[in-house]
């Protein structure tokens, strides 16, 4: 009993579906979702560092002033206490600057991908093309993908979340995403593998991700785009080759 009720507990944690009135993104998928989540990390440690600071320093002025109306009448220039007070907070900033701009820059490189797939934001649905990709007529692979209406959804399905087509992705592969919209801007965004960029009109913008594990991972417009701007979301489907490869050959 014990061990089915820390499994069951562990599987509360993974949070690798959305869950109703959930307040966690789902679990990361991708090296830069975990970097980003490692920096957010690494920033928290440090803010509750000075909170703690910066909040004992007033409680302790309050306490030792409280008493006294006249304790600032005699007060020098202190030259050490400003000086503390300029360099700690510089030093924290560069600690915290010098890992977001490796992780941006990193987040920005797409380097010769393996495959290529557009994404494409109308009012108000997504359009999908695998440019790489060309069916016996000559004709690439694309398709659109609309919410499912909340009086059609099957047992299982999320409400706002869930759509009639999927992005179906291949594990393990280098995948460039070439985000761009037809009428006015729409964001793409993924949080659980790390995407979050925008879908402006005349514009191609490109990200990448090299998901490593299999299953189903959602995400919304992220942009006000209109009345329907909620939706607009997001399904990402990581199959392994060999399924990807016969999802191909049936379109």
């Amino acid at each position: 009993m014990l061990l089915d009720f820390i499994f069951n507990q562990m599987s509360l944690m993974m949070n690798d579906v959305p869950t109703p009135w959930g307040v966690y993104f789902q679990n990361s998928a991708t090296p830069n979702q975990e970097g980003i989540m490692e920096l957010h990390d690494n920033i928290m440690f440090y803010l509750v560092l000075m909170l703690g600071l910066v909040s004992w320093m007033i409680y302790t002025s309050m306490r030792t002033f409280s008493s006294n109306p006249m304790a600032y009448k005699y007060m020098k220039h202190g030259q050490t206490i400003e000086i503390v007070w300029t360099i700690l907070p510089a030093l924290v900033l560069l600690v915290i600057a010098f890992p977001s701009f490796i992780l941006l820059y990193l987040c920005d490189e797409v380097i010769s991908p393996a495959m290529t797939i557009k994404a494409i934001g109308l009012q108000w649905y997504w359009k999908y093309e695998y440019s790489d990709f060309i069916n016996d007529s000559g004709e690439t692979v694309e398709y659109e993908s609309y919410l499912i209406p909340e009086d059609m959804l099957e047992d299982g399905q999320l409400r706002m979340l869930d759509t009639d087509t999927s992005i179906v992705c291949p594990m393990d592969t280098h995948i460039r995403f070439i985000v761009t919209s037809a009428d006015v801007i729409h964001d793409f965004c993924v949080p659980s593998l790390g995407l979050k960029i925008d879908a402006a009109p005349g514009r191609l913008n490109q990200v990448s991700a090299l998901i490593q594990r299999t299953g189903v991972f959602y995400g919304q417009c992220s942009e006000t785009c209109g009345v329907a701007h909620s939706a607009m979301p997001i399904k990402v489907e990581a199959v392994t080759l060999p399924e990807f490869l016969e999802w191909l050959n049936e379109q």
